[in-house]
């Protein structure tokens, strides 16, 4: 195999191999396989087009053409000219998909879904990565310089990655750039005429033809490769340590710790994958937000961060939507009829400058908003996102939301919802308990309606189950948590509001989670503080005619709803004044945490309050089957990994015992010859054809070959440069053998001389016994380290990557064709009019 081919095929490689480091940040992790083809096309093109002779300039640019095409075919197929050609619509749609992806990214904490932007980001950086590398390694033929981009790939993912099996992915990326230095040094030093990993037995013609497969390895690449690979290594270590923790978003916090002067920090920022629970011991109930506002049931006026609408057993967290441009005017609520009576309320808030996050707290369902700076529009969940790293810090906005007040009438007699949006919202896992349908349609046995079954799960949970509520209880929110929680009854916000939502969607009612804050604690100044224990989750029920409908489960905390109580009469509306400037970073006046609270509440934080601002809970403690299949196969995997090289050489040794005992019949033209090149395939290469090799010669050179790699093994490098009988005396004073072992190895190199250089070879017998004793003399005369690395990691498994690259360069010498200039020449030209 060419120099240059080899070095693509390590340029692949490591590549892809550092790429792997970026598995944990996104789930699933089928991306990659997409990445890996696209990038194999990407090298491809470049080893096809470095055959023509062309400036390196061009081979770049035909590189990144096919880039940009691939690219165009998978994500922007439906834009693109001829289904494949990027045109004008087809980059706009490119550039939209980035725009999005880094919205997704900011959005989602690792691992984030992989959205079609996220995936985008992905497969294009890996790309652009494997470009940089190739065209450094490869096609300007310095691969040192080419771990600068594989460090920054490794160095994102490991600055993101939340801990667990980092190791093994530096592990594996260390190791793909090591063989892209080992590969350019055994280039390089081939370039020079020294006899290198079997390069001189190749050859036809040879004076090596006695020797074993490969060549000898010199001491002084590997040396050097050592020290440039610990020098690179140590900088892939130091450089992700040296980033500061990224929190929150996948890619950039929107919440911080810590800094600031006075060291009071930020709040922790809202974000999908961020537990409930981070925020709720904090050590002081520090205001968020302050408002005021016209409504006349300020005990109603729940500030509303985003809803939670998929349950996959494990977790709730809110699905994947396109965001809009905020219009003037938001749409009408879904399923909101005309005969509900409803009053729009003002409202001004203004938020602290120590709160911040994406999200923007809005009473719901919000109709109008007044807000500077960049903000985005998700009309599913009628939230508003910040775009571009805009936050809540420090924001005052001008909120006007209706205040719906539908009767227990319009609720019973609610028809049914879009067959849509049912399907949608009343999903649940395969992996959840029957014990939960079970108790959903026991406690709501003699319901009418679904609204009657929904005021008793409310009823079951806040009053009549016997539930107490308690903080200390673990936060889990998947399948065996809410199974928990219904046996042990304990629990807080949390497992209330998911574990009602989980249970009306048993009994068909579509469900799920607001995350936010409860309305806070009036100040003597007529405004409303809100404190960082306001944060509250609660469940939400749609009915057509009424749409998403709030209830309240937890017990001593938030209100009841006044459509699940008797008739409360409703009180007036008057126009808001606007809060302070400066009163979203005061203390509050008064405080939020109740007197009454109890001493084990005090003491968690959690009075007030049952979770931080956050969105999705920790994940389920009990862990789903699938996970548990996907960890043993992982586990697997990487135990399966160090012991290739031990099973490869096994096999190895088998198979040519095998032949040398007459056992194994003559496949190709591996076996025959020590070069693995084949006497048939070197005078095919001189215009004769020749027989296959017989049984004798190919079991003879298996033999040899056998003795060279298990010599190899216990580190007696091959020397291609020596006949087979100068390479059995250097095989039998390097390996300190006995007579007995000495002796067999030289009947076996004489057995190779006869069966290459004799007019009519002759089989010789005993060979596999000869390998035996040799192989045992060896053990024997090593140390035991020797011993154990010539059976755990024999060096002569180094062949397995030799032979991918051979069959790289056989692979890419099938297209050689292409370039041919005299070849399509002679088709085109045209036939002689010369007579016969």
């Amino acid at each position: 195999m060419s120099g240059r081919g080899r070095l693509a095929l390590c340029a692949f490689a490591a590549t892809l191999m550092a790429a792997a480091s970026m598995l944990p940040l996104v789930e699933p992790a089928g991306w990659i396989l997409q990445a890996a083809f696209l990038l194999a096309v990407q090298s491809g093109m470049g080893a096809l087009v470095r055959r023509a002779p062309v400036p390196r300039v061009l081979v770049l640019a035909a590189q990144a053409l096919v880039t940009l095409v691939l690219l165009t075919v998978v994500f922007a197929r439906q834009q693109a000219m001829a289904g494949l050609l990027p045109g004008p619509e087809a980059v706009q749609r490119l550039a939209h998909l980035l725009a999005s992806g880094a919205e997704d990214v900011g959005r989602y904490a690792a691992p984030a879904p992989v959205t079609d932007g996220i995936r985008l980001i992905l497969i294009g950086g890996v790309l652009l990565v494997g470009l940089a590398v190739d065209a450094l390694a490869v096609t300007f033929r310095s691969a040192a310089p080419a771990g600068l981009p594989l460090l920054a790939l490794y160095s994102v993912a490991a600055g993101l990655s939340g801990g667990g099996a980092d190791w093994l992915w530096f592990l594996l990326a260390a190791g793909g750039y090591l063989l892209l230095l080992l590969a350019e040094g055994r280039d390089r030093l081939s370039q020079w005429g020294r006899v290198f990993s079997g390069a001189a037995s190749r050859s036809p013609g040879g004076p090596a033809v006695g020797a074993a497969l490969s060549g000898s390895r010199p001491t002084a690449p590997v040396r050097t490769g050592r020290r440039i690979g610990a020098l690179a290594l140590g900088v892939s270590l130091i450089v992700p340590a040296a980033l500061p923790a990224l929190e929150g978003g996948m890619l950039f916090g929107t919440g911080g710790g810590g800094g600031g002067k006075g060291g009071g920090g930020t709040i922790s920022a809202v974000n999908p994958l961020v537990s409930l629970q981070d925020n709720l011991n904090q050590p002081e109930d520090r205001r968020v937000m302050s408002y005021r506002t016209n409504s006349g049931a300020p005990q109603d006026f729940y500030l509303r961060i985003l809803a939670l609408d998929q349950f996959n057993g494990s977790e709730w967290r809110p699905s994947t939507r396109r965001l809009k441009d905020v219009p003037e005017r938001l749409p009408a609520p879904e399923g909101l009829g005309p005969d509900v009576a409803v009053t729009e309320v003002t409202s001004n808030i203004s938020a602290s400058r120590s709160y911040q996050q994406t999200y923007l707290p809005l009473p719901y369902p919000a109709t109008e908003v007044r807000i500077s700076g960049r903000w985005r529009y998700e009309p599913e969940g009628r939230t508003l996102v910040g775009d571009r790293g805009e936050t809540t810090r420090g924001a005052q906005y001008r909120v006007s939301s209706l205040m719906v007040e539908p009767t227990a009438e319009q609720l019973a007699g609610a028809g049914p919802a879009p067959a849509a949006l049912r399907r949608e919202y009343t999903r649940v896992p395969g992996s959840l308990p029957e014990v939960v349908e079970e108790t959903a349609n026991r406690v709501t046995k003699g319901a009418a309606n679904d609204y009657e079954r929904a005021v008793k799960l409310q009823d079951y949970f806040a009053s009549n189950g016997g539930f107490t509520y308690d903080t200390s209880v673990n936060s889990g929110t998947g399948s065996a948590a809410i199974s928990r929680f219904l046996k042990d009854k304990q629990g807080f916000c949390v497992h209330f509001s998911f574990a009602m939502a989980a249970m009306a969607r048993t009994l068909g009612i579509p469900a799920r989670v607001a995350v936010g804050f409860t309305p806070g604690t009036e100040q003597s100044d007529g405004s409303v503080s809100v404190g960082l224990r306001d944060a509250h989750a609660w469940p939400e029920l749609y009915f057509q005619g009424v749409g998403w409908t709030r209830f309240e489960p937890t017990p001593t905390r938030g209100t009841t709803p006044p459509y699940t109580r008797p008739d409360v009469p409703a009180g007036d509306t008057e126009a808001p004044a606007l809060p302070d400037k400066g009163s979203s970073a005061a203390p509050s006046i008064a405080p939020s945490v109740p007197d009454s609270c109890p001493a084990q509440m005090r003491k968690q934080g959690e009075c007030g309050s049952q979770a931080a601002p956050g969105v999705t809970p920790p994940t389920v403690s009990g862990t789903p089957a699938s996970t548990v299949v996907g960890v043993v196969l992982v586990a697997v995997v990487l135990l399966a990994l160090p012991l290739l090289p031990l099973l490869w050489r096994l096999r190895a040794r088998r198979r040519r015992l095998g032949l040398s005992a007459g056992r194994t019949p003559v496949r190709g033209r591996a076996a025959a010859s020590p070069t693995g090149q084949g006497t048939a395939g070197a005078d095919r290469g001189r215009g004769i054809e020749s027989p296959p090799p017989s049984h004798a010669t190919a079991g003879t050179l298996a033999a040899w070959q056998e003795i060279t790699d298990t010599a190899w093994d216990h580190g007696i490098e091959p020397d291609d440069s020596r006949t087979p009988r100068k390479a059995a005396d250097r095989v039998v004073r390097l390996g300190r053998l006995e007579p007995d072992a000495a002796e067999a190895v030289h009947r076996v190199a004489g057995a190779v001389e006869q069966v290459l250089y004799a007019p009519e070879p002759r089989a010789s017998t005993g060979l596999a016994e000869d390998v035996e004793t040799v192989r045992a003399g060896l053990r024997a005369a090593a140390d035991r380290f020797t011993r154990i690395r010539a059976i755990v990691a024999p060096r002569s498994a180094v062949r397995v990557i030799w032979a991918a690259s051979d069959r790289w360069a056989a692979f890419t010498a099938r297209f050689t064709a292409l370039w041919d200039r005299d070849r399509w020449a002679g088709w085109l030209r045209r036939p002689s009019r010369q007579q016969g």
